[in-house]
């Protein structure tokens, strides 16, 4: 049988009607502790949440299928999944990492290397003679961010992985802003591909959640899973249940999401009031026939506009949307707009007049209105 297609895996993947009552939707297990056989086994399979539940069993079945991978841990926040494949790094080990890429991750980074007295290497990821050159000998870690936030570049997955394979790293690729529904890291050999589930996965800016997915190693998966367990930090079971359910939509929503971003993208393109648009979906991008070979169904629905005026006149554009909500993160149902530097703090890198936004289900006439009277 060939692969079900992607609306279809949103719905059924590691979803059934329940076996007790014949529920079509999925009951939310709170419990904590789950009873022991007479002979002390745990027959069902579960014995302490922290370890394992129902509905967080359902939630890894689910994104492992959508990514196309053997396995998933998810976590109680994107920085927390992070911080699992970070622990794969001992001292005196290299992490090579994007300098341009989510600033919650950079710092991540940063931290986690001085702490273990690991090296770390920032590096262009758009380059790939630069990754070559900062895991040369050998590097435990390359961590790949496409596209990049907030600055939409684009890696090249399938060079990039080839580069750190010969150099003996394991290939991480921070997925949350294509997600599976645009771009397959898999596909490329990539090892393990992390979300922030909060953002698209979630998909309604009500659940704080993280997901790593291991590409086919158990050992890789277990270590991951005991990470989970030891650290105390799994999802918790209504939360899985939350995110499980907003899958279900996932195609639908990225999809109208990334039909949005290209109109709006084009047409804050050719507006006077705008120096530069970020969006690999317009042909201008440097990297859009990259983007366009290594991504399917749209290019994301996240694209950043650098306004004319400075830091002053972005903060006023911002301040005059009606529809956009000022408001950090991305992903959900309804549109954000946000200044980044702002929120970065005095070490940001980002461009002082740089409005990210984050486009959601909308019609997108109603966003483009919207945006024309606050540029006016």
């Amino acid at each position: 049988m060939k692969r079900p297609g992607l609306n279809t895996q949103c719905v059924h993947a590691a979803h059934a009607p329940d076996a007790a009552v014949g529920a079509i939707a999925e009951p939310i297990y709170l419990s904590t502790t789950f009873e022991r056989g007479a002979d002390g086994s745990y027959p069902r399979g579960y014995r302490y949440s922290r370890e394992g539940t129902p509905n967080r069993t359902a939630l890894e079945e689910c994104v492992a299928a959508l990514e196309g991978g053997a396995g998933a841990v998810a976590f109680a926040s994107g920085l927390a999944a992070n911080m699992a494949v970070l622990d794969l790094l001992g001292a005196g080990e290299r992490l090579v990492a994007p300098g341009e890429a989510y600033y919650g991750s950079v710092k991540q980074f940063r931290d986690v290397s001085r702490q273990r007295g690991a090296l770390l290497e920032l590096v262009d990821g758009s380059d790939p003679a630069a990754i070559r050159a900062a895991v040369a000998g050998r590097a435990r870690l390359l961590w790949i961010e496409t596209p990049t936030n907030p600055l939409l570049n684009v890696t090249d997955l399938e060079a990039a992985t080839a580069i750190g394979h010969d150099a003996g790293a394991l290939v991480v690729c921070d997925n949350t802003f294509a997600t599976p529904v645009c771009q397959r890291p898999f596909s490329f050999g990539v090892d393990l591909v992390v979300h922030s589930a909060t953002k698209y996965l979630g998909g309604h800016s009500d659940v704080l959640s993280g997901v790593v997915v291991v590409r086919d190693d158990p050992a890789l998966l277990e270590r991951l899973r005991a990470w989970q367990r030891t650290a105390g930090s799994p999802l918790a079971p209504f939360d899985s249940w939350l995110l499980r359910r907003s899958i279900a939509t996932l195609g639908l929503r990225v999809r109208a999401q990334c039909q949005g971003a290209l109109r709006i993208a084009e047409f804050l393109a050719a507006h006077p009031a705008v120096e530069r648009v970020f969006y690999p979906g317009l042909t201008s991008h440097p990297a859009h026939a990259l983007a366009a070979a290594q991504m399917h169904g749209g290019y994301g629905a996240v694209l950043s506009v650098c306004i004319a005026g400075g830091a002053e006149a972005a903060l006023r554009t911002a301040g005059r949307t009606r529809i956009f909500t000022r408001a950090t993160s991305l992903g959900g149902v309804e549109s954000l707009i946000e200044h980044r530097a702002s929120i970065e703090g005095p070490g940001s890198r980002t461009p002082q007049n740089l409005l990210r936004l984050s486009v959601g289900i909308e019609e997108p006439e109603d966003l483009l209105e919207d945006l024309a009277q606050a540029l006016a």
